[in-house]
């Protein structure tokens, strides 16, 4: 069809005697202790090679999309580290999307445009994640060179009963459309909201 599909890295992290922890656990944990900035290049780094593996492998229209996570954000040397990533696995930008909330996004809104520009100068895709769950100013926001628009969860649970989640669901991708954005409705889990998401 001549799209792009991209792949979402999940992770998970398995304890000895607790199994499989999710992100919302164990990234606080890692955040606190120093240890984010190690996960997320070993995140970055697995993610590029199995993109690489899969674009090897005839699936050339695959990108892998991983989150950023804010301390990675605020380190001068990410933007080098992703452009190398890329170039040892000889992929084009196009391969890869970051990821970043909302939130953090608007934690520093200047610095955060700095970054994500040099970002999309390497042809990285660009997206914000969990829409709707942060505060952002629309202002900064349409200064950002997003690719993508995610759309939370929270507002597709129950969008086929709730019009409330309907109404601002339909806002934000009217919004995204606006701005010449993709949007990715996240916890679709049934036809019903998939074909209301469609429509």
């Amino acid at each position: 069809s001549g799209r792009v599909v991209a792949v979402e890295a999940l992770a998970r992290w398995e304890h000895p005697g607790r199994g499989l922890i999710p992100p919302l656990k164990f990234i606080p944990v890692a955040e606190e202790t120093g240890q984010i900035e190690a996960i997320g290049s070993w995140v970055l780094n697995q993610a590029l090679g199995q993109v690489a593996q899969w674009r090897a492998s005839g699936f050339g229209e695959l990108r892998v999309a991983v989150n950023m996570s804010a301390h990675q954000m605020r380190g001068d040397a990410f933007v080098n580290e992703v452009a190398n990533g890329l170039q040892r696995r000889g992929l084009p930008g196009d391969a890869l999307e970051l990821e970043i909330t909302e939130s953090v996004a608007m934690r520093d809104p200047v610095r955060t445009g700095v970054l994500l520009r040099q970002l999309r100068g390497l042809g990285v895709a660009l997206a914000i994640d969990d829409f709707g769950t942060g505060y952002s100013s629309l202002a900064y926001l349409k200064q950002l060179p997003l690719s993508c628009l995610k759309l939370d969860r929270s507002f597709v649970m129950d969008i086929e009963h709730d019009p409330n989640d309907a109404a601002i669901s339909a806002a934000a991708i009217q919004l995204a459309h606006s701005l010449g954005l993709a949007v990715v409705a996240e916890g679709v889990e049934n036809t019903a909201q998939m074909e209301y998401l469609r429509g």
